[in-house]
Formats: C-alpha cells, structure tokens, sequence
C-alpha cells in the first residue's frame, strides 16, 4: 500500500482489494470517545479503538514487533489477557510515534486497512479483538474527523482477526 496516497485513499483501497464494503462519515473534531460517539449518533461500545501494541516474543529479545488490538470505546485493553492471546511474553501501548511508524496513522485514524506502513512491508499486522465486539462499527478511517463504518463480521473474516476476551 503506497504511502503517497491519503489516508482515506489507503483504507479506501485495502477496504476495495479486501472485497470489505466500508463508509465513510465525517464526524467533526471531538475531544473524546464519547465526543465523536455522540458526532456519529453512537453508542461508545460501537466506536471501536484500534491500539498499536508493541510486543516481544521473548523478555529478553531487543526486537520489537507491533500488533494491533480492536477493543470498544467503553473498554479499556486488559495487557495480560492480550499477551495470554496473542503469545507474547511483554506487550505495552506503542507510542504515538511508534505507532505511526507501524502504521502510517496517527491516533484517532489508526484502523487495519492499509496499515502497512512500515518501512517496505507490505504484510498487514496481527489484528486482535475483543470477543464482545459485533455488528456494525465505528472506528478510525484515516484521517482526522473522519469514521469508518464496517460490519465486525466482514472486517474480521478480512483481516483472520483472532477474538478473545482482552478488555477490561
């Protein structure tokens, strides 16, 4: 996915070459999750947070790999129940830099279409869930002041999302 593109056209693209049918609505600028939930007529739980996790395989391993973990707006991600999921043995919130780096999205647009950013990759990143998430969901397209609209199911079966129970 070429960087050079914006952000809505990277997820616009994947979205297209995934088969996943995606919306777009401009949500305005919100301070909060429950802002922007209140912007797009949601519920918190349907907007969908996408974090940038960075995890080691091994405590003493200097390499960093990044995943990324979908958790509902009225939750918080539960690190232990992440790491029992996905197998890492050290696993913490990337920074907003990081993140970037791994993604090409900036807080508040981070999502899994597209988000290749990482220096030649072209290999999509581990995407986690929490179990509860279902139905029709927000979550960031890309850009600022901009949602996405997805069906959990598709966006999952598109992406081999592994689901469990890392919320809290």
């Amino acid at each position: 996915m070429s960087v050079d593109l914006t952000g809505r056209e990277r997820v616009a693209a994947d979205a297209a070459a995934r088969g996943v049918d995606i919306e777009f609505v401009e949500r305005g600028p919100a301070s909060s999750l429950e802002e922007a939930a209140a912007n797009l007529g949601l519920e918190p739980r349907e907007i969908v947070k996408t974090l940038v996790a960075r995890a080691k395989r091994t405590q003493t391993t200097a390499d960093s790999e990044y995943v990324l973990a979908l958790i509902p707006g009225d939750k918080a991600v539960d690190w232990a129940k992440l790491r029992k999921l996905a197998g890492y043995k050290k696993m913490s919130m990337a920074s907003p830099d990081e993140g970037y780096a791994a993604t090409g999205y900036r807080p508040g647009t981070i999502n899994p279409f597209g988000a290749t950013a990482v220096e030649g990759s072209t290999t999509p990143l581990p995407v986690y869930a929490d179990e509860s998430i279902s139905g029709r969901i927000a979550m960031g397209a890309g850009e600022p002041h901009l949602s996405l609209l997805v069906d959990s199911a598709e966006l999952f079966a598109a992406f081999q999302v592994i689901t469990g129970d890392i919320g809290k």
